[in-house]
């Protein structure tokens, strides 16, 4: 069996697996379980080696295409063992961003000020529709045998984890979530509120509010998905505006972690697509 040229989205994920890798082996005094951190960063980096040997099997070909969006959770999960509770984070710096920007803390006011039992379901709903939001455009292109735009929507959804990721190593920021004190009343007493409360106590890391990957990673699924279809990319964006909206309104996130979640996800954008435009990256057999 011979290997394929790596592609970008190999590249990018072999390069973040070797910061994390630095940083889990930085902090193995403090933080122990890093170990299993740097253990799975390996079997990982063999798992994309194999992943990239000419393999005729149509499950081999799939897992190809989907292994980034697979492992997003396993990575996010490693976040928590890296950093943990008693990281120190910089809330006060970005406070002090939202501050000067708009004069009060707005994920903690805006709520508290026009609380809505309507508006906090619908935007806690929104807020819960990342979890559909992000395999949506890749299962939605596979299922049309559109292999290529599928692998870019990918590659734009993951790259903007692993940027956020990466702050959320360097740069911790808990977030409104973890700083203030609970929302409480009108905005919590709906079933949208409690779905999200219910995930967010099993499967949040601390740490990891700035940039706001929710934002993040919905926005770059909107942008991959409208590359290849405008009509389901406009689609997509109304849930994806609501959720930037819920993140600031149901307390997740500060403004500011929101602001820079948009932002992001339009670099790497750019950024990949010009890295695609100079080299095309190999086609995958069909």
């Amino acid at each position: 069996m011979r290997r394929e040229p790596f592609r970008l989205i190999d590249i990018l994920m072999l390069g973040y697996l070797g910061v994390v890798t630095m940083v889990a082996m930085l902090r193995l005094a403090v933080r122990p379980g890093a170990i299993w951190v740097v253990a799975a960063n390996l079997l990982i980096a063999v798992l994309i080696y194999l992943l990239a040997l000419s393999n005729e099997g149509r499950f081999s070909r799939i897992l190809r295409e989907v292994y980034p969006i697979v492992l997003i959770p396993a990575l996010y999960g490693a976040l928590d063992v890296l950093n943990g509770l008693e990281v120190r984070t910089w809330d006060p710096v970005v406070r002090r961003w939202e501050q000067a920007l708009f004069g009060e803390q707005l994920s903690l006011t805006w709520w508290q000020s026009s609380p809505s039992r309507f508006w906090s379901t619908v935007l806690h709903a929104a807020y819960f529709s990342y979890y559909f939001i992000i395999p949506f455009p890749l299962l939605y292109f596979l299922a049309r045998k559109q292999p290529e735009r599928a692998r870019t929507v990918v590659t734009l959804i993951v790259a903007t984890f692993l940027v956020c990721y990466v702050c959320f190593l360097l740069f911790p920021v808990a977030g409104p979530y973890y700083e203030f004190p609970r929302p409480t009343g009108p905005l919590v007493d709906n079933w949208a509120a409690r779905l999200v409360y219910a995930t967010l106590s099993k499967g949040s890391s601390y740490g990891a509010a700035f940039p706001s990957s929710h934002v993040g990673a919905a926005v770059a699924a909107v942008i991959g998905t409208w590359l290849g279809s405008r009509a389901v990319g406009a689609a997509l964006a109304i849930p994806t505006l609501l959720l930037t909206v819920g993140a600031v309104y149901c307390q997740m996130h500060y403004v500011v972690d929101a602001i820079a979640g948009l932002a992001v996800p339009i670099i790497v954008a750019v950024a990949v697509l010009a890295a695609q435009r100079s080299a095309p990256e190999p086609v995958a057999a069909t």
